[in-house]
């Protein structure tokens, strides 16, 4: 996600610069064609042209929203998994203190070693979890060593890594260890049992948004269509500017290379912006800062469990954060 206030020119000059260069051959060799070669048929009148740029920019605008919207709700999304992981960790550490009232548990008090080992463990699959649906999000399978395998134990790692929906079973993971805690140990009673299962339902329902918005791409009719009617305005615009400029004179028809090249980088610019935003998990300059917020979740929940050496919030790189 790019973070500073104002965008550097060179990024600008990236994302702009091929269109720029087309838009002002094209609109050069209009200019010769009317001009100096004298082939007026070239021209048409600038009505019809100014109708189809209100209908284009009615479209654009229409296209944009829709996708802005997507990555407005996979970033709701990721702050929903922000708040949910804190909870779960709050429960993990509250919840699971001591024997409870257990009817048919005959098991001896828990240990304070034992406590700590299983918030340890708990706690940090959590952690495991929300960097397996980043990665999984991401499609970076590679990633696993360095993100969820220092917080799982390496059985445990090996055997999910492998599996279709790794971030999916690690909840599974999850729900069986606290039914062990309520049925083995005694540790969880009824009524905590199902809060925290609620919990682990409210990370599947964040999880199912986040694959939906992965899964299901912008719908390609408004997509494509937004895109053809860009290009199919900036085509027809100097044939209408050219006739425009040339009643100021004939050496005023070189003033539609300048207008023409402004006019269809702005129309440009807002279809590459409403593309870029499309799909929120893909780990470009615009996305959704899902590595960043995983750091967070991984402070937050490890400075819980009482530790003090924690890595540091991670900075944004030439002004993104990832």
């Amino acid at each position: 996600m790019y973070i500073r206030e104002n965008l550097r020119w060179h990024i600008i000059w990236k994302l702009g610069w091929k269109s720029v260069v087309i838009f002002t051959v094209y609109s050069a060799l209009i200019c010769l064609i009317y001009g100096p070669l004298k082939i007026h048929s070239v021209a048409i009148p600038w009505q019809p042209v100014a109708t189809l740029g209100t209908a284009v920019a009615f479209y654009i605008g229409f296209k944009n929203n829709g996708s802005y919207d997507r990555f407005w709700e996979g970033r709701q999304l990721w702050g929903g998994i922000v708040n949910s992981s804190r909870t779960s960790a709050v429960q993990i550490l509250e919840f699971i203190t001591s024997v409870v009232d257990a009817p048919g548990v005959d098991a001896p008090p828990a240990s304070a070693e034992e406590l700590t080992h299983r918030h340890r463990r708990m706690v940090y699959r959590q952690i495991a979890w929300c960097n397996a649906l980043r990665i999984h999000l991401r499609r970076q399978p590679e990633q696993w060593d360095a993100a969820v395998a220092p917080f799982l134990e390496e059985e445990e790692s090996e055997q999910i890594r492998v599996l279709a929906n790794p971030p999916a079973q690690l909840i599974r993971q999850q729900a069986a260890a606290l039914r062990k805690l309520r049925e083995e140990r005694g540790l969880l009673n009824d009524f905590q049992h199902v809060t925290m299962m609620n919990t682990l339902e409210v990370l599947y329902n964040l999880q199912g948004g986040c694959e939906r918005i992965k899964n299901t791409p912008f719908p390609r009719q408004y997509a494509f269509f937004s895109m053809l009617f860009v290009y199919l305005f900036t085509a027809i615009m100097p044939l209408g500017l050219v006739t425009e400029f040339a009643k100021m004179g004939p050496l005023h028809i070189w003033l539609t290379v300048p207008f023409s090249v402004l006019v269809s980088w702005v129309f440009s610019t807002i279809e590459t912006v409403g593309h870029n935003s499309e799909n929120p998990f893909e780990n470009n300059m615009n996305d959704v800062s899902m590595t960043a917020i995983c750091r967070s979740i991984e402070i937050d929940l490890r400075q819980m469990l009482g530790e003090t050496e924690v890595p540091p919030k991670l900075e944004p790189v030439e002004d993104i954060l990832y």
